[in-house]
């Protein structure tokens, strides 16, 4: 008999109704199984349906024998009274299978929702260790942000009002005089920028910036105390 169905005894085994075999092996199952044990614990004390009948006729209807006392007020057939309680068993499982279900749920929604609320926060880019802007009598705005990397430091670059055409780029300039590309891009037709560079260059090291156009014209400049 498999697992399953030998699962399924317990109703017939708490009525009394299996053969002496059948008994011992729902038993030998009910010592390493801790779901029927706690739905034995739970009918023992549940069967509501049972104290409706003297004690001795309760013992011999459970048992499938007559009634001691058969009062039509108080004592159901014993098959009636076994489908009750078979039924009770089913609904007690149904409950429980429900109840496990909602806490799955509830579970799975609240980390559902502690990923809507994270992701932003996860999502968030390191705040700048230091940040300049300039703004040229253009209008042109331009921020850099810098954030110290062990590898030398990103450049969070903010743009407004840039060139409408071309290629851009940011070159970063070191105290000792040399000249790294920190990144590059094609002008937008709203002249609104945001883009992310890097450059080995050390934060304490760089000099300045300065944004050339495609043929090496300084567009804009800052620089860095």
């Amino acid at each position: 008999m498999s697992g399953n169905a030998i699962h399924q005894l317990l109703g017939a085994y708490l009525l009394g109704g299996l053969e002496a075999a059948e008994a011992r092996a729902f038993e030998d199952h009910l010592a390493g199984c801790a779901e029927c044990r706690r739905e034995l614990e739970e009918l023992e004390s549940l069967p509501a349906l049972l104290d409706a009948v003297p004690a001795p006729d309760a013992v011999a209807l459970t048992a499938g024998r007559p009634a001691v006392d058969p009062s039509p007020l108080l004592v159901e057939p014993a098959e009636t009274l076994k489908h009750k309680v078979l039924d009770e068993l089913a609904a007690r499982r149904r409950t429980s299978r429900r109840r496990r279900s909602a806490v799955m749920a509830g579970v799975a929604a609240a980390c559902l929702a502690l990923g809507f609320l994270a992701g932003p926060l996860l999502n968030q880019p390191p705040k700048p260790d230091a940040s300049y802007s300039v703004q040229a009598g253009s209008g042109l705005q331009l921020t850099v942000g810098m954030v110290k990397k062990t590898w030398g430091t990103e450049l969070e670059v903010d743009g407004r009002s840039m060139p409408l055409e071309g290629t851009l780029y940011l070159w970063v300039k070191g105290r000792d005089g040399a000249e790294e590309l920190a990144c590059g891009w094609t002008a937008t037709p709203s002249g609104r920028i945001k883009v992310t560079g890097a450059t080995p260059v050390q934060l304490a090291g760089i000099a300045g910036v300065e944004l050339r156009d495609e043929a090496q014209r300084t567009v804009a400049a800052i620089s860095v105390p």
